[in-house]
């Protein structure tokens, strides 16, 4: 009798058990205390190391990282880097890995690095989740080679120049010319594996002149910068004095703000100085971009532009690099640097393009208007601003003497005419030299053609 009274309570007891396991295994499964996850390790896998700059290395864990270690590893040796038991986790932690102290003659092959962490989970008996990974080290101390084959001689402020150079390296990461360390200028493959042209400019809103280098980066970071030699020529600044209307203000200022989808200010001066300093501001930066994205990367052997020619039957009404002060009820409200020439005929006149190209622009853009942009090849480009209408398409590849439109007064202008501009990757540079056919041969041709037979004498042909 009383053993058959017991079965229940066994029952009970049993179930309780069950319970207990079931919960216990939910609680191990869901606390956050006993998390299965492995610390995250972030590193690049092709790692590419000169030894002697610091390589980026990201630990981390929900739980906290509690301990790490990196060991350099090569043949003969093991060196530890770094290494820390944390008294509090931290679930992010970044290193600077500084590179081992090693013999100048130093030139082990198989190197790698070992990076060791465990989290603070309470998983594993209390130990934690581990992780143990090594990742292999290509060991690059060259440099890169970068010589200049080729260049103008000398480059005015505001204009243009030409550079032809040598880049090798079997691990290059990119090459590129800065002007100042300010302004970069990409560089086009060009006539033979391993040579490079780039257009270059000294942006008139660049004082100093100080230095124009080509500059050669591995995938090791090891650096070569290189002189290009050139002199240096003055350019004459105007300087005009406009009186802005308010009349002006709300039928021209306005409008440009509205067209490009921004807020009008209460005041007259607040509504000019928003379009000739933010709208403009943000005019040049998106011609710049879409001239530099238009870049083509492919192997050019040759570079024809003939001069550009002024609009027919036009007048001259403003010139490059003219320094605008602008005055509003006598009191001077702003300035600014006017960056192409302004020609002016008749209402609508036919613009024509003077060199053959693609369009990579046309649209409306704040103070520029209605405008196109064709590209010639290697980061030079032509802009026609203002114009009333289009004749061609985005993308449209164009031949000489091809109608682009008709001028007229769409943008922040007083009255029809054609904003004529000429960028070197972006950048406004002064169109009359694009139109002298005496600096386009001494300047850009005779460098490409000179920078050729070096070129053919440095690879025997």
């Amino acid at each position: 009798m009383n053993f058959k009274r017991s079965n229940p309570v066994k029952k009970y007891i049993y179930t309780f058990l069950i319970l207990i396991v079931i919960g216990a295994g939910a609680f191990l499964s869901l606390s956050p205390m006993f998390e299965k996850d492995k610390p995250v390790i972030e590193i690049d896998n092709n790692i590419f190391w000169n030894l002697k700059d610091e390589i980026d290395l990201k630990l981390s864990d929900e739980s906290g990282i509690k301990f790490y270690k990196v060991t350099f590893i090569d043949d003969q040796k093991k060196i530890e880097l770094d290494s820390e038991i944390l008294i509090e986790p931290k679930k992010e932690i970044n290193l600077k890995i500084k590179p081992p102290k090693l013999d100048m003659f130093f030139k082990g092959k198989n190197v790698s690095i070992k990076v060791e962490a465990v989290d603070n989970s309470k998983w594993n008996f209390f130990e934690g989740n581990g992780i143990s990974q090594t990742y292999q080290i290509k060991v690059d101390r060259k440099k890169p080679v970068a010589n200049v084959i080729s260049n103008t001689l000398a480059i005015r402020k505001g204009g243009s120049a030409v550079a032809i150079v040598e880049v090798r390296d079997e691990n290059l990461k990119e090459a590129y010319i800065t002007f100042n360390d300010e302004e970069k200028f990409k560089l086009t493959p060009f006539y033979k594996e391993g040579y490079f042209i780039s257009l270059l400019a000294w942006p008139v809103t660049i004082e100093e002149f100080k230095r124009v280098n080509l500059v050669a980066i591995d995938k090791a970071n090891n650096i070569t910068k290189t002189k290009i030699p050139l002199y240096i020529r003055p350019l004459k600044i105007r300087n005009d004095k406009i009186k802005v209307s308010k009349g002006f203000i709300e039928n021209v200022s306005a409008t440009v703000l509205e067209q490009s989808g921004e807020n009008t200010p209460e005041t007259h001066k607040d509504v000019f100085l928003q379009t000739n300093n933010f709208i403009r501001a943000t005019n040049i930066k998106k011609i710049k971009q879409v001239s530099v994205n238009s870049m083509e990367d492919t192997l050019t052997s040759n570079f024809k532009i003939s001069p550009f020619k002024r609009l027919r039957g036009s007048k001259t009404f403003a010139n490059f690099a003219e320094r605008r002060h602008y005055y509003l009820d006598g009191e001077k409200i702003d300035q600014a640097w006017h960056l192409g020439i302004d020609w002016a005929s008749f209402k609508q006149a036919p613009i024509y393009l003077s060199n053959p190209g693609k369009v990579i622009f046309n649209e409306y853009l704040g103070i520029y208007g209605n405008t196109i942009i064709v590209d010639h090849g290697i980061g030079l480009s032509s802009l026609y601003a203002h114009i009333s209408s289009s004749n061609v398409s985005l993308g449209e590849e164009l031949n000489k003497r091809a109608k682009l439109g008709n001028t007229g007064s769409t943008g922040a202008v007083f009255g029809d005419h054609l904003h004529f501009g000429m960028l070197v990757q972006g950048i406004e540079v002064n169109p009359s030299e694009w139109m002298d056919r005496n600096w386009i041969k001494s300047r850009i041709t005779d460098i490409i053609r000179e920078a050729k037979k070096t070129i053919d004498t440095k690879s025997g042909k």
